[in-house]
């Protein structure tokens, strides 16, 4: 990522100003940039009143003829908090700040889905959950991952230094860069977790699936298909 953020950055073409009493004022006294992370699982609740029909009518990418079986569901939500101190510097028109971003990155609860044809403690029923609940397992390993990867990106970029600008400028360049860089930077952090979700539901997996429990799924999958020819 290529923050939009770069010129409140300190470096050699910065005025002369930035090696003298100003950065050294910035420094004493306002502090360090600070980016503070935190991540939230809201747990999970396993859902057996859908239907297989209800289930497949849920999931966007399946098979046109298909039917799922089961379905494990969440959303994330990604919000970042700004806080700050500015010092200004009259005679060089610049003014420096140490901002404190909060990041904040939620799951909502995990719903697993499991068919209402699947009576809970039959041999089916524990196939398909044990299948829904390796979904669960990687949200919720996921989220700690995302939020390291986060939390590394903002040290680098920030380096917990005082940040420069034009005086007026500094706090609508701050909420520039969070809204077009570090926003879309995170959610995009966050949707990679369904790259990882995607790998588990492969057609031998679905093959197995419908296999076990000496053809107890197929069983019950055959009156949904013909319910859903008349």
């Amino acid at each position: 990522m290529k923050p939009l953020f770069a010129l409140l950055l300190l470096c050699a073409c910065a005025p002369a100003w930035a090696r003298t009493a100003f950065q050294a004022r910035c420094e004493d006294t306002i502090g360090q940039s600070v980016s503070v992370l935190s991540s939230q699982q809201n747990g999970y609740r396993i859902d057996n009143t859908q239907s297989l029909h209800g289930l497949s009518g849920m999931k966007r990418d399946r098979t046109p003829g298909s039917f799922v079986l089961g379905l494990t569901r969440t959303e994330s939500r990604v919000m970042v908090g700004i806080s700050s101190r500015i010092l200004s510097d009259p005679a060089s028109g610049y003014e420096c700040v140490a901002p404190r971003l909060e990041v904040k990155l939620t799951y909502l609860p995990i719903v697993v889905y499991v068919g209402r044809e699947f009576a809970p403690g039959t041999c089916a029923y524990r196939e398909i959950l044990a299948h829904e609940l390796r979904h669960r397992d990687i949200y919720l390993d996921f989220l700690p991952r995302a939020e390291k990867v986060v939390g590394d990106a903002l040290a680098r970029r920030f380096q917990g230094k005082p940040l420069y600008a034009p005086a007026g400028q500094v706090r609508s360049l701050l909420q520039r860069e969070i809204d077009s860089a570090w926003l879309p930077f995170i959610r995009n952090e966050m949707v990679k977790v369904e790259r990882l979700q995607a790998a588990i539901d492969t057609p031998q997996e679905y093959a197995r699936l419908g296999k076990v429990c000496a053809g107890e799924v197929q069983s019950l999958i055959r009156p949904a298909h013909s319910r859903r020819r008349t």
